[in-house]
């Protein structure tokens, strides 16, 4: 199912969240255009690696942009693809908007930053020899819908499930279509071997834990966890 748009109004204009949307799209702008060499070239030097993040690996001269941990916060505003692209803006944009109302912008932004590096040392610390960089912004997205969910679990959701000539927009709560996702998560991680790159699974599912456990602690103290819907005009 592809979440579309949710039926959950803010009183904050979302500054922070359309602000973490513009810096990705102007850093994927910039990627490509560098052409395909330098593209894969700035992934290696600002993606995380997580041998020279954990392993103790040096990166040749030509790719040290920056130092390691600094790859913890560089490499969550690059992307490997448009479609990588645009499925991370589309959840951000559904679901931040609110978590950013609930605990304001200074906030928003230190929760989005440690649910992102919590991801990728989630992802990165069962294989600290891996050379394969890890880029893109959906470990701080996870922690975003983890923060959602134990917020706003009846929220209604408008998703389209793809069925081809059968495909339907239905509402659904929340709770049923980030409960769908994590466990989508949970199921890939088993089924996939880490080491061997592609979709960081463990990312997913760290940031989205982190987002849970610090939720209670980021949200203003009226902001309440687990309420009822709210509808727009």
């Amino acid at each position: 199912m592809i979440p579309l748009r949710d039926d959950n109004p803010t009183t904050l204009r979302p500054i922070v969240t359309i602000a973490f949307i513009v810096a990705c799209v102007l850093a994927f702008l910039w990627q490509l255009s560098l052409g395909e060499k330098r593209f894969e070239a700035a992934v290696l030097a600002l993606g995380v690696t997580p041998a020279a993040l954990l392993g103790g690996e040096t990166l040749p001269p030509a790719l040290y942009l920056v130092p390691p941990t600094a790859t913890l916060f560089t490499s969550m505003f690059l992307h490997g693809g448009f479609m990588h692209l645009a499925g991370n803006m589309l959840y951000l944009w559904i679901f931040g908007n609110n978590v950013e109302d609930s605990m304001g912008h200074v906030r928003f932004v230190i929760f989005y930053l440690l649910c992102g590096v919590a991801a990728v040392l989630a992802q990165a610390w069962p294989n600290p020899d891996s050379t394969i960089p890890m880029i893109g912004a959906s470990g701080a997205i996870s922690g975003v819908l983890g923060a959602y969910l134990l917020l706003f679990p009846r929220a209604h959701v408008l998703v389209l499930i793809p069925l081809g000539a059968f495909s339907r927009l239905v509402p659904l709560p929340a709770m049923v279509v980030l409960g769908f996702w994590f466990v989508l998560q949970l199921i890939n991680s088993a089924l996939t071997d880490s080491s061997q790159g592609g979709v960081a699974f463990g990312a997913h599912i760290g940031g989205f834990v982190t987002g849970m456990v610090l939720i209670p602690l980021f949200k203003h103290r009226h902001v309440r966890l687990f309420a009822p819907p709210r509808h727009g005009d």
